[in-house]
């Protein structure tokens, strides 16, 4: 009979990991120093009576279970072949299905005396797809700089952010949606609760995420839930004031109202019998364009987003945020935009400094105008994060650190794309070769400099160390650039600056 304690890791890479729901067996990964486990469930199946619930703990298991395997996804449809983000994250099928709460671990710990710094990771994809087991996501980097690391699958979509007033009854917090968000609070717990198992201290935890992810990671600071569960955060490429003010839970409730009546299901026993496949819909489009998302229930989100920011209701963690220079490259994909169009949306968002605006970023033709609105979001990401980071020093001073990432890169219509929406996550994990683009000296060192700056702030709340340039804490004006060069920079320009921070101001009042 194993007389293995819980949470002790064995010297031998192949030998069993006690968790509370059993043993667990990983494998080497491809550096034979570091063991992954594969598959990991952190909460029940949410299926049958389940879904559209809270997580509940996993169910336990007899024997070792083999965790060399990635568990299925949250259903989705997937980019279409061929298209650019197709091509960039998804070269393969995964499988997929409703259980779907599984978390992934890499480590190159040997004893659970190590307490490593552990790093949670939670993927973009606007909350409708993606997953922790992407090849862009793989943790041999990280956690050959002392990390272990933790990717997560969460509940996405209808299935992750549908509400409906039945299923708010049902809950004994009497709320629905957000159960994306609770999976990832669920996560947390379980790594508090077993992470050390695997080498790694559970009272050092990050949380990073990008697009999406990095929304998410804004949700759980501001999350009565999820204090106490991580002590560092990062935000890539997601700003807090995407939320604007906010959905509601009544407002949440109306729409699944609606949409459960075109699915023909009038009571709670109808919704939870429905099949996976009519819960995704037909095609890809119209999944994508039935967006839930979070809402403002009381219980998880308890009031608008920017209001607590500016309330300064942010926890006492350190903080890294930063965006990219061509963020909407890649989410727009438009190159010409007409003139009328572009000037139109500037007047309607912007009234008063529609003319400013346009002084800025020109609409002198289809061309012009199409540069000018990739330019012009791509700016207002960065005054958002930035913003996030100036509102956070004013709490907690000297924790916080602003990047901007810049460097174009190589191969796949460069010259457009340019440091497009999640390019930098390849520099982030330093697995260039999950994709296949005609990477260059720069990029490996811009890689290793990356990724080293992101264990060290996972390590001690400061990315700075040992032969990397200098990167200060955030007070207000510099910013870090991420590129060809890395160098303290004025990104963007001050006139821009001034003009976007006046709008999110107004979010703010």
């Amino acid at each position: 009979m194993d007389q293995q304690q819980p949470g002790r890791l064995a010297s031998s890479l192949l030998e069993p990991v006690r968790v509370e729901s059993g043993l667990l067996s990983g494998a080497p990964a491809l550096d034979p120093t570091i063991q992954v486990f594969k598959g990991i469930p952190y909460a029940a199946a949410p299926t049958g009576q389940l879904r559209w619930s809270a997580p509940q703990p996993p169910i336990t298991w007899d024997g070792v279970r083999k965790a060399d395997t990635f568990g299925a996804i949250c259903p989705q449809y997937l980019p279409e072949k061929g298209s650019f983000y197709q091509l960039e994250f998804y070269p393969d099928d995964q499988p997929q299905s409703e259980d779907c709460l599984f978390l992934n671990i890499w480590t190159a710990a040997t004893v659970n005396t190590e307490r490593r710094p552990v790093m949670v990771w939670f993927h973009g994809g606007g909350m409708v797809e993606g997953s922790g087991s992407l090849p862009s996501f793989d943790g041999e980097a990280l956690a050959r700089k002392g990390v272990v690391l933790v990717t997560i699958n969460y509940r996405l979509g209808v299935f992750g952010f549908f509400g409906h007033p039945l299923l708010s009854a049902d809950s004994p917090a009497k709320v629905s949606g957000n159960y994306g968000l609770l999976d990832q609070i669920a996560a947390l717990r379980w790594v508090r609760d077993n992470i050390a198992g695997f080498g790694g201290d559970p009272q050092n935890v990050t949380i990073f995420g990008q697009s999406a992810g990095s929304m998410s990671v804004f949700a759980q600071l501001i999350s009565p839930l999820a204090r106490g569960l991580f002590q560092r955060a990062i935000g890539q490429s997601g700003s807090p004031f995407s939320f604007g003010g906010g959905r509601t839970l009544q407002d949440i409730e109306q729409a699944g109202l609606t949409i459960a009546s075109s699915w023909g299901a009038e009571t709670l026993e109808q919704l939870r019998a429905l099949p996976t496949e009519r819960l995704l819909g037909p095609d890809l489009q119209s999944y994508r364009t039935r967006r839930f998302g979070l809402n403002i229930d009381g219980w998880a989100l308890p009031d608008a987003p920017t209001r607590l920011l500016a309330a300064g209701r942010q926890p006492a963690v350190s903080l890294m945020v930063g965006s990219t220079a061509n963020e909407f490259t890649s989410l727009l994909g438009a190159r010409t935009v007409p003139v009328s169009q572009f000037r139109q949306q500037i007047e309607q968002r912007y009234g008063a400094d529609a003319e400013a605006i346009l002084e800025l970023y020109p609409a002198d033709d289809e061309i012009v105008a199409g540069q000018s609105q990739i330019a012009s979001l791509s700016d207002q990401m960065a005054v958002g994060m930035s913003t996030w980071a100036r509102l956070h020093e004013q709490s907690y001073p000297n924790s916080s650190y602003v990047y901007y990432f810049d460097r174009r890169l190589p191969g796949r219509d460069s010259e457009f794309y340019g440091a497009f929406h999640s390019g930098e996550l390849y520099y982030v994990f330093d697995t260039l070769d999950a994709t296949e683009r005609p990477w260059t000296p720069t990029d490996y060192t811009l890689a290793e400099i990356m990724s080293s700056y992101w264990a060290n702030f996972a390590a001690t709340g400061n990315p700075n160390g040992p032969g990397l340039p200098a990167w200060p804490a955030y007070v207000g004006e510099h910013v870090l650039r991420l590129g060809d060069a890395i160098e303290e920079t004025d990104a963007p320009g001050e006139q821009q600056r001034e003009l976007f921070q006046r709008e999110i101001d107004t979010l703010l009042a």
